[in-house]
């Protein structure tokens, strides 16, 4: 169990509240630890989860429009950045046209962080890596600039994850943060149909299933909790009235939890769930409307084929 004073005091207090709640739930930023990090990257690999392919061939397909869009004598700012791998393609295309790059990732995961800069430091030569461990918000405020004009990358539909409304805020907040003339480039996941998405979140090989669960090991292993593994099951719901994926962890039996890092018990009848993720896929005009709300002049975007899935680029 991590010390007391190791553990973010607002997120204790959030976990506290969504597991006194009814319905029951989770932050999603617990999902990323040292084995919630590898074990997403294990499942952007997998044959069923299309978006992290769709997206970085859109990358691939587009990374030297999308940099010129941006303007000249950029600096790159990643939100959420995990491994870096997709960013990699805009990378490359900057140092082409730049000869020299500065990149700083942003992730609450300190491992994921490592990873990609010992990768990108050994990759790019010309590459000044300069990695923040923080949430969104904390790791903007006090980043310091090193380039005129800032492009600020939020890929793999992570804006799914927020409420609608919290994803406007959260943009206005991001727009604030930066200066006029900087841009935004952020992947949206679009609606389609339910035989793809859920697949997507319930594969085969119960990776996602693995990640999920993980959540309450992380509890265990740092909060001195006693969630047995094997009396929870994972589930994907489509929520086709609110446009989005659900993920749950239902509960086998009736069975009693204790905390210790918060000094909480709490009692999980046969088939109640722990709420642990929404991801909302963007029906036509829904991510655009987000953007305008928050403040953002939306300038271009770029979708695969299929249009499964769309990159905008949007002003501040």
């Amino acid at each position: 169990m991590l010390p007391l004073t190791d553990i973010d005091a607002a997120l204790m207090e959030e976990v506290r509240t969504g597991l006194k709640a009814n319905p029951k739930r989770l932050p999603p930023s617990l999902f990323y630890d040292a084995e919630g990090s590898a074990l997403f990257e294990r499942i952007t690999e997998l044959p069923e989860y299309y978006p992290t392919r769709t997206e970085r061939g859109i990358l691939g397909d587009h990374a030297s429009d999308m940099l010129d869009g941006a303007g000249a004598d950029l600096e790159l700012v990643e939100l959420g950045s995990g491994s870096s791998s997709k960013t990699h393609l805009l990378i490359q295309a900057l140092l082409l046209r730049q000869g020299h790059g500065v990149y700083a990732p942003i992730d609450v995961s300190a491992a994921a962080l490592d990873h990609a800069n010992a990768a990108l430091t050994q990759t790019f030569r010309n590459l000044e890596v300069h990695p923040i461990c923080a949430s969104y918000l904390d790791g903007l405020k006090d980043l310091p600039r090193r380039g005129p004009r800032r492009l600020l990358l939020f890929l793999g539909s992570t804006i799914g994850n927020f409420e609608p409304a919290e994803a406007t805020s959260f943009l206005r907040a991001v727009r604030d943060s930066l200066r006029s003339g900087d841009a935004l480039l952020i992947g949206m996941d679009q609606s389609k149909d339910a035989s793809i998405l859920v697949p997507a979140y319930d594969d085969a090989e119960a990776v996602t299933a693995e990640f999920n669960l993980n959540l309450l090991a992380r509890l265990n292993r740092e909060w001195g909790a006693n969630f047995e593994l094997d009396q929870f099951r994972h589930l994907a719901l489509w929520n086709e009235g609110q446009s989005r994926i659900e993920m749950h962890l239902e509960s086998l039996g009736r069975q009693s939890v204790f905390i210790s890092a918060l000094d909480l018990n709490i009692t999980l009848e046969k088939g109640e769930r722990i709420h642990t993720e929404n991801s909302y896929k963007f029906r036509p005009g829904m991510g655009e409307n987000i953007l305008q709300e928050a403040g953002w002049t939306l300038e271009r975007t770029w979708m695969d084929e299929q249009k499964w899935f769309a990159v905008h680029l949007a002003r501040s």
